[in-house]
């Protein structure tokens, strides 16, 4: 059960605390109160509310339990509104049952846990219909997001003002910190700097099958103190601090310290009579341990061993009082998995259920009635007087939307001529982007892994100059040689983080969600290798989830990466913009394409029913006059809408008897094979696509399975020009597969299946069967 802490014998609990005995009493009765909420809310999705199908709803009782402490204290003490807080996955009816005392949740919603509709299984800031400042349920990405916020608040409020200021905090679980994205957000430079940022970790040292062998706590102590945190320990409460002042204590404490976890596991299952024997072990010091356990009641001896300092509401509070604001902090708070529940310390309490009697017996211990579980505290009481308080002081004032600058779809200038490739066109469209619509280019912020040199960006940088919170010195500025200037400064619209991509990716979410959190809209460019969009993809696609928006770019892509071999030629990416919810993808040819799908992505950003984007560009050479750009205003105004939409006809010839429909950098190889088959007496049509994304959907619309436009498919494969199809990319050939069910027409599907090797782009090509020749004789085969 959930004892009262109670004094051992004449010993109280530590004075030392900066909470008066009142108001410690009063915040452990909310503390109980929480407890019994988050495990009622559980207990009623799986035991109250009809299952038909008898599919497991689950929750995480044990896990709630062991956050209750944490949150209570953090909540309804040190919490302010500027700050932000993201909870632990398995704790989100901690929070809910939080925000149902603050008056923030209806009563009715207590019932809906996993329901169609209701509480989410996992916090969520788009779903849940209470307050969540940060969507978790991806270990190790939730947990890093309020860094990534500390940063993006930082530029909003450098460049825009109106974000304030606040500490960013996470509750996150000790297995939690095996996931190696919490060590690349730990080590990046940025981090060091963000004095804001508070983690709090529930060392309960059980994970979801075993209760965790050894102790980390020590090397997790060295790692955060390396990477220039301070480290905060809560091992033991206040009432086991008493007991290491009496005669046996410091024995005690030692045993206790060498103890392993399994041990201590097995000790909080024990009774008092037990722990009299096991406790003193049978070390040098067995008889004074022995004797100091003897001189304490049951209820005494049994309440101290769980009185760990993750469940010491006065510890905790010190320790956020503690908190140096001049560096970033985590707090170790050591506590029991199932923290006052029948199943506490249990090894395999992760996701068990308190059955009906064992939530009768937990009412009863906690002064409840069963019947009424969602009572609130009564009018007139203390904690109804502190829920009162603590929800005035967490209200946040309502924020002025700023809306997002128009984006203009076409920046006017003339085709572009010469030899060139879509990466190049990214950062020339950003630069005449600033120069032509400044207040939109304003707006966007770029974000790099350590590879904008290598991915164009070094004339946008030397543009626009790197974020910074404080200016510094260009040591480089008089060397003739430098190209890229590294400026630093507050008003710098670049952020260069360290080579982690999970890292860019966080941060992108973040910077999407500046207009939802601060009212102060950014318009988020990230860029990376594209074969490692894959690395990036679940924090990415985590942060659409949250509601951010943002652009991802991949560059270079796909074997055109010749020379780089197997490891960094992607082949799954162009397939991945399909899959992704709430993302356009592109993959452009040509420069001036790249430019209107660029355009149209920031655009896209900034509105209601937006949604963020994934373009995938090339290093590849290509003849810019290939592109066919329309010289009539209202031609080229039709061409754009149709590169926005997803394809166009590049080649069109009188009376085609096949089509092919090439994406991206294999867009010349499908022009050279028109014209070989023109030669060879079959005339072909060759359609440029670029977004398979954006024609599945118009497919899906046709067919009344899904909402959008449709227009593109007649425009592109009108049924009078119906032909057998060739389809090929620099990718899977699925991607492009589907093309066959526009007209029903025969397809064969050129792409990349298998790993690549070094060479020269006519090798790796003809080694996938993706060249010219590959080509045409797919379509012969077609026609023949």
């Amino acid at each position: 059960m959930f004892p009262q802490l109670n004094p051992i014998g004449p010993h109280t609990v530590d004075a030392a605390t900066t909470l008066g005995g009142e108001e410690l009493a009063v915040l452990q009765a909310v503390e109980r109160r929480v407890l019994w909420l988050s495990t009622a809310i559980i207990d009623h999705a799986n035991r109250v509310r009809p299952n038909p199908s008898g599919m497991k709803v689950g929750g995480h009782q044990a896990s709630s339990a062991s956050m209750t402490s944490i949150m209570t204290a953090l909540w309804f003490h040190t919490l302010t509104a500027h700050d932000r807080v993201s909870v632990k996955p398995h704790a989100s009816p901690v929070l809910h049952a939080i925000n149902y005392l603050l008056g923030e949740l209806a009563e009715d919603r207590l019932t809906t846990l996993r329901a169609f509709g209701g509480l989410q299984s996992y916090p969520s800031r788009t779903k849940d219909p209470d307050p969540v400042d940060y969507s978790t349920g991806s270990v190790g990405i939730g947990a890093t997001a309020p860094l990534w916020g500390a940063l993006a608040r930082r530029y909003v409020e450098g460049q825009f003002g109106g974000a304030g200021t606040g500490r960013q905090y996470s509750l996150l679980g000790d297995a939690e910190l095996d996931e190696g994205a919490i060590w690349e957000a730990v080590q990046d430079p940025m981090v060091s700097r963000l004095g804001e940022a508070v983690w709090v970790v529930d060392l309960n040292r059980q994970s979801l099958d075993r209760v965790v062998p050894g102790s980390a706590a020590e090397r997790m102590r060295g790692m955060f103190t390396a990477a220039g945190w301070q480290v905060l320990t809560l091992k033991y409460g206040r009432l086991l601090d008493a007991l290491f002042t009496r005669p046996g204590g410091e024995a005690l404490r030692e045993r206790l310290d060498a103890m392993s976890n399994l041990e201590f596991q097995r000790l909080l299952r024990c009774s008092a009579d037990q722990l009299r024997v096991r406790l003193p072990g049978d070390g040098l010091d067995a008889h004074a341990i022995a004797g100091l356990v003897s001189s304490l009641d049951d209820v005494s001896l049994t309440t101290a061993l769980r009185n760990l300092g993750g469940h010491d509401i006065g510890a905790l509070v010190d320790a956020f009082g503690a908190v140096d604001d001049s560096r970033p902090t985590v707090i170790l708070a050591y506590t029991v998995k199932g923290h006052g529940l029948p199943t506490e310390g249990h090894p395999q309490n992760h996701s068990s259920l308190l059955t009906a009697d064992q939530m009768r017996e937990l009412a009863e211990s906690l002064d409840l009635d069963p019947a009424r579980p969602w009572a609130s505290f009564a009018d007139g009481s203390q904690e109804a007087a502190l829920c009162t308080a603590v929800a005035r002081r967490l209200r946040r004032p309502a924020r002025d939307a700023q809306p997002v600058p128009a984006i203009p779809a076409d920046l006017g200038r003339p085709a572009p001529t010469g030899t060139g490739h879509t990466q190049q066109a990214l950062g020339r469209t950003l630069l005449d982007l600033a120069r032509r619509a400044p207040e939109a280019a304003n707006r966007i912020v770029t974000v790099c892994p350590d590879v904008s040199s290598s991915t164009n960006l070094g004339g946008w940088i030397n543009k626009v100059g790197v974020w910074s919170p404080h200016a510094g010195p260009d040591w480089f500025a008089d060397d003739a040689e430098t190209i890229l200037h590294w400026r630093e400064k507050p008003s710098g619209q670049h952020i260069e983080l360290g080579i982690a991509e999970t890292n860019l990716a966080g941060l992108l979410g973040e910077l999407g969600a500046a207009g939802s959190r601060w009212g102060r809209p950014l318009l988020p460019i990230g860029v990376v290798y594209d074969p490692f969009v894959n690395r990036a993809l679940e924090p990415w696609s985590f942060g659409i989830y949250a509601g951010g928006r943002s652009i991802l770019v991949g560059t270079p892509s796909g074997v055109t990466l010749a020379p780089e071999g197997g490891a960094h030629q992607s082949i799954t990416t162009p397939s991945l913009g399909i899959e992704q919810p709430g993302c356009v993808s592109y993959e452009p040819a040509f420069a001036i394409d790249t430019e209107w799908c660029l355009l149209s992505a920031l655009s896209n950003l900034g509105r209601p029913e937006g949604s963020s984007a994934y373009l995938r560009l090339s290093t590849r050479p290509v003849d810019q006059a290939a592109a066919q750009v329309p010289r009539d205003p209202a031609a080229r105004e039709r061409r754009r809408r149709q590169v926005v939409a997803g394809a166009y006809r590049l080649h069109r010839t009188d009376d085609p008897v096949v089509t092919i429909a090439a994406m991206g950098a294999l867009v010349p190889e499908a022009l050279a094979a028109a014209q070989r088959l023109t030669a060879l007496g079959h005339d072909a049509d060759v359609v440029c696509v670029t977004s398979a994304d954006l024609l599945f959907r118009a497919v899906q619309a046709r067919q009344g399975s899904a909402q959008g436009p449709a227009w593109i498919l007649d425009q592109v494969f009108p049924a009078r020009r119906a032909t057998p199809l060739v389809t090929v990319l620099d990718g899977h050939p699925h991607t492009l597969a589907f093309l066959g069910t526009v007209q029903n027409t025969p397809t064969t599907c050129l792409g990349v299946t298998h790993f690549g090797q070094s060479g020269s782009i006519e090798d790796v090509y003809r080694c996938h069967g993706i060249d010219t020749d590959s080509i045409v004789a797919a379509a012969l085969d077609l026609v023949d």
